[in-house]
């Protein structure tokens, strides 16, 4: 019986996921309910002395925000203050990204100068930063030439076609290589991905287990491995058996040449 609803749970998971990309049933539900204290405040607020004089054309119905505590992805928040940190601590006068995201990028100028590759040109008039279209599989950087490298949750979309670049089941593995490649020796290389038991979810993201990406970067020294587990919970120098268990973790690598 137990194994009957397992198999049950999971049909449901790839249900939704299959129907995610029309309209997301969970909030779509919600959102009867919701509408209820919508328009009740709607009239609290139109019999408020002074309120504004608005039309329905004007409304925005924001109905999944009344939450008891804020949420956040637990891989994105911790990772990027962990890559933050450890480049500001480095003193680095230039900083090469190669695709994380643009929210870790912004904050990122205001301590160093950027460098941003990616196969979609960020247009943006920050200062202390420069964007480049390239490929994380061809990074336009000389071999053992960049001091100050990241890439975070990126390696693990490679070659699956989800952004339109060729599928390739090695995606992941090049992408290391040539990080690697161009890192120049006693540079830093701050990199991250999610963790587990090793499946790929396609065309969403591969997992790989810790030892994996330890193998992809031979020649490299680890110099940390922090993670976030499968509750959400980051751990600095984590238990590398921790997050070989996980089944959806994020591993947090900071190797050197």
């Amino acid at each position: 019986m137990q194994k009957t609803n397992s198999g049950l749970k999971n049909f449901f998971h790839l249900l939704i996921r299959y129907i995610n990309p029309f309209i997301k049933p969970f909030e779509f539900i919600r959102a009867f309910p919701s509408f209820m204290w919508f328009f009740r405040d709607w009239r609290k607020y139109k019999k408020i002395k002074g309120s504004e004089n608005f039309k329905i054309s004007d409304s925005y119905p924001c109905l999944h925000d009344k939450t008891e505590t804020t949420a956040f992805d637990a891989h994105y928040f911790y990772q990027d203050s962990w890559a933050f940190k450890k480049i500001y601590e480095s003193k680095s006068k230039e900083h090469v990204d190669i695709g994380s995201f643009v929210y870790f990028i912004a904050p990122l100028t205001a301590v160093t100068k950027v460098i941003f590759i990616d196969i979609r040109p960020l247009e943006t008039d920050l200062e202390n930063f420069i964007s480049k279209e390239g490929s994380i599989l061809d990074i336009p950087f000389d071999d053992n030439s960049v001091e100050s490298l990241s890439s975070l949750h990126v390696a693990e979309h490679i070659g699956l076609g989800r952004y339109g670049d060729p599928v390739d089941p090695l995606g992941t593995k090049k992408s290391c290589q040539e990080l690697a490649r161009v890192l120049a020796p006693n540079g830093n290389l701050y990199f991250s991905l999610p963790i587990g038991k090793p499946r790929v979810c396609f065309n969403a993201h591969r997992i790989h287990s810790p030892k994996q990406i330890i193998d992809y970067f031979e020649g490299l020294k680890l110099v940390e491995i922090s993670g976030v587990d499968d509750s959400g919970q980051f751990t600095k120098n984590i238990d590398i058996s921790v997050l070989e268990n996980c089944s959806y973790g994020c591993g947090l690598f900071h190797f050197t040449k």
